[in-house]
């Protein structure tokens, strides 16, 4: 069964991008969330084994984001991969201390990462 990808960035163009990679280069299915109310509510009403999080969505702060998901019990296992376009090195610090899965800064070149 292939790996399920949550994607959530508000930038269709970044969405459809990393939906194709995923699709096409890996074989992996993917969901796409245009917010992070969209988002979470994917996350928590179906079977993820990742999801891909872009930090600066406008609707809510992705480190918010981030935490529900950790409190959340259908959630909290589910390994968290950063999407961002820029990295201070506090930011850098935060996602080392919250203990994420990766982090992905934009703009990349979906075919040098490794599925």
């Amino acid at each position: 069964m292939p790996k399920r990808v949550l994607i959530v960035d508000d930038e269709n163009d970044i969405r459809d991008i990393v939906q194709a990679a995923l699709e096409e280069l890996a074989g992996w299915q993917t969901l796409g969330a245009a917010s992070s109310q969209e988002g979470l509510q994917i996350a928590q009403q179906s079977a993820i084994d990742a999801i891909l999080l872009d930090i600066s969505i406008p609707d809510m702060d992705g480190f918010e984001i981030y935490q529900q998901l950790q409190s959340h019990p259908a959630t909290q296992h589910i390994p968290v991969i950063v999407l961002t376009s820029k990295v201070l090195a506090r930011d850098r610090d935060r996602f080392t201390a919250l203990q994420v899965a990766g982090l992905i800064t934009k703009p990349f070149n979906p075919l040098t990462y490794p599925c």
